[in-house]
């Protein structure tokens, strides 16, 4: 996982196509790892990468020679789609979401949307574990155990298989082009909880182990939801929903999370809740009133609009499932 291999790779990804198209395919690509969150592009990375960048050259020249680019590709031009891939930016939200779409088996948690297959997780996390952190990559696996990628930039994506991904940033680099804090946190992190490769789970008793669920009081999940609802916290609330928590659980008013969200006029809490996480919209508390009730009361045009047309789409797809299901008549006629 370094800059010859990754030349060679631009030369192979959608070769018939012209330049903007490939770079279209693999910005949407990365996109969809991410989910809804922020991937960009940086001109000025582009430009001076492209300007200073005479090692870079020199490989490619000398990969050329030895005919390792498809016939009648174009160096330079394979170069050039190399130095703009170099320049794509992410923010530590965005690519803990990638690293959490490696995670999670290819299917990116936020949309639900399968984005890469099961076989190009297990070779990526293969390539990551053994070479993803330049000469480090020996000494992480033995002390880290997970598979990593890092950047010059100061970037450290961890990747704990089946449980989580994380993305942390500090530019101080070592002398192998590593992040000095991102390795330190990795080594803590593993020294923490039994996230290495080769912890026993059921018998190394050092460690902290987060997947292993503890019997949390059933009240505290609810205060913590309607809190983030109350709040707008959309990352609390994306949190909760990767914990298995029950989004339509209700307090002691029978008020849901979107009832509260709705209340407070908190838009992007509100789409979240219904175009992600599909809660119900008809549910009522104990006055008789619907989250859509709540928006009007308070005057919350925006709100107001996204829960309507989320009715529409809530009750097409409920008809569609009961035409789908026959039995569900029938079980309801016996009711």
């Amino acid at each position: 996982m370094v800059n010859a291999g990754a030349i060679v790779i631009s030369s192979l990804i959608k070769t018939h196509s012209n330049k903007a198209e490939r770079f279209d395919y693999v910005m949407q690509f990365l996109k969809s790892m991410a989910g809804t969150e922020y991937v960009g592009f940086s001109n000025a990375t582009f430009q001076s990468e492209r300007e200073t960048g005479d090692r870079n050259y020199a490989i490619g020249y000398y990969l050329k020679e030895k005919k390792c680019f498809p016939d009648r590709a174009d160096m330079i031009g394979a170069l050039d789609f190399y130095f703009q891939l170099c320049s794509i930016e992410v923010t530590c939200e965005s690519g803990s979401v990638m690293a959490a779409t490696l995670a999670n088996g290819g299917i990116c948690p936020t949309t639900g949307d399968r984005v890469l297959s099961a076989e190009s997780v297990r070779n990526t996390l293969s390539l990551m574990h053994s070479c993803g952190m330049y000469d480090f990559s020996g000494q992480f696996a033995f002390h880290v155990g997970l598979p990593a990628k890092s950047g010059i930039s100061g970037a450290v994506l961890l990747v704990v298989p089946n449980v989580m991904g994380m993305l942390c940033w500090s530019p101080p680099l070592d002398r192998l082009g590593n992040s000095v804090r991102g390795i330190h946190f990795c080594q803590e992190l593993v020294s923490y909880f039994n996230f290495h490769n080769y912890d026993n789970l059921r018998h190394f008793t050092k460690k902290h182990d987060p997947r292993r669920r503890t019997d949390d009081d059933p009240n505290k999940s609810v205060v913590n939801l309607m809190f983030a609802a109350y709040s707008g916290d959309v990352c609390a609330l994306r949190r909760f929903a990767l914990s298995a928590v029950d989004m339509e659980q209700r307090d002691y008013d029978s008020r849901t999370a979107l009832h509260v969200a709705a209340a407070g006029g908190h838009t992007d809490a509100v789409t979240f809740l219904t175009q992600i996480c599909k809660v119900n919209p008809y549910i009522k508390d104990r006055w008789g009133n619907t989250p859509l009730d709540d928006a009007m009361q308070f005057g919350h045009d925006v709100v107001i609009s996204v829960l309507q047309k989320y009715q529409h789409e809530y009750k097409d797809s409920s008809s569609s499932t009961e035409e789908k299901n026959p039995a569900m008549d029938t079980m309801k006629n016996s009711v």
